[in-house]
């Protein structure tokens, strides 16, 4: 695996007689590496991170079990933020698996949640929330669904949402489980599952609660969803948007070979179940990948089994780690670090081996990321 460096000093000095020589280059730096500094061992199965974006500093640990807690300066908050365990169905893959605030949060007091039902047949909930205006750290109970899907097996639900730099939200599906597909769910356009989705969260269509964007790529088709931003994802396990560019990281994870990461466009087709990485799945050789985006980058089995991605990192507190793209692997517990070179290569280094079972990372108000372990830890990367 490739290091990252830095970025060379640029040198230069002004012809003539007598001049002095320009100083020498400093010195190569050594690979980059960061540490883990757990900041609490006391929550249940943590699988989201996230921060409201309002200026007080908590961050919310989302619970699979269908709790969200809040740490603030060092510690967990008493209680839950958030309790809907008695809704929120565990089984296979499912629970409680995505927070996310309005990017108007502290005005407007609204949330949204991505969870797995206790009904039959298993479906996922988008649901929104609203804070109580007396108590920040209280919910006002009252659900309002938005969007409600069955699933037919009961992995691959995806889990992650999130707004975009253009206020629009964004929503994860799996291809509704099941090993390789079965349904051909990844490549069909008339269901939202094996999908990114983007939906407007401030306006509502007839008989829905959220609108539809007019320019999302496939309204007016016949036999498409509307809803949906791009397509052949089989479990896409944390996507996140570059805060300084823009760019959305999603991280899929894949059947029994390979583990991706893809740089999302709009009407794009990431492959699932045509292909898994950058290899043929069905069939297994020859395929057609017409139309097909590659990832970015993919590894395959010996490396880690079941990718977690992550985001770009923009905080200060590591500089030579700024701009680097930081995910992780569930199984093998490797963080590794992304990042493109002047060829436009992704070349990726590895950060740490933290012995953890990586399901999410997370960003601060200051852009520190941090890393949820299922077994119950949250730590900051140091």
């Amino acid at each position: 695996m490739a290091a990252l460096w830095l970025a060379a000093l640029q040198w230069s000095c002004a012809g003539g007689g007598g001049s002095s020589p320009p100083p020498p280059p400093p010195p190569t730096p050594g690979p980059l590496q960061v540490s883990l500094e757990t900041v609490t061992s006391s929550v249940a199965a943590p699988v989201d991170l996230q921060n409201a974006g309002d200026g007080s500093g908590r961050l919310f640990i989302v619970e699979r079990r269908g709790t969200i807690r809040i740490f603030r300066n060092g510690a967990l908050e008493p209680g839950f933020f958030l309790d809907i365990s008695s809704r929120v169905d565990t089984q296979g893959e499912g629970g409680l698996l995505g927070l996310e605030f309005h990017p108007a949060f502290a005005q407007n007091r609204r949330f949204f949640v991505h969870y797995t039902t206790m009904s039959s047949p298993l479906r996922t909930v988008i649901a929104e929330f609203r804070v109580s205006a007396t108590n920040p750290n209280a919910v006002d109970p009252t659900e309002t669904a938005l969007l409600t899907l069955e699933q037919p097996f009961s992995n691959h639900n995806g889990g992650q949402i999130a707004f975009g730099p253009d206020g629009f939200l964004y929503i994860a599906l799996g291809d509704g489980g099941g090993a390789g597909d079965p349904l051909g769910n990844g490549q069909r356009l008339d269901t939202l599952l094996g999908k990114l989705l983007r939906i407007d969260v401030d306006r509502q269509d007839p008989g829905r609660h959220y609108a539809i964007p007019p320019n999302n790529p496939f309204v007016g088709q016949t036999g498409a969803r509307g809803e949906i931003w791009a397509y052949g994802l089989r479990n896409p396990w944390r996507f996140s948007f570059d805060r300084a560019t823009g760019r959305l990281f999603l991280a899929d994870v894949g059947q029994d070979r390979f583990e991706e990461i893809n740089l999302i466009a709009r009407g794009g087709n990431y492959g699932w179940n045509v292909m898994e990485g950058r290899q043929c799945f069905q069939p297994p050789s020859g395929c057609n990948t017409a139309g097909l985006t590659l990832p970015i980058f993919d590894y395959g089995h010996s490396d880690g089994e079941s990718v977690t991605g992550g985001y770009v990192y923009r905080g200060v507190q590591i500089p030579r780690l700024f701009g680097v793209y930081v995910f992780g692997d569930f199984i093998s517990g490797v963080i590794w670090g992304l990042q493109q070179d002047a060829q436009g290569n992704w070349q990726r280094t590895e950060l740490v081996r933290s012995g953890r079972r990586i399901t999410a990372f997370g960003v601060d108000e200051q852009g520190e990321i941090y890393m949820a372990d299922i077994g119950g830890s949250v730590l900051r990367l140091r």
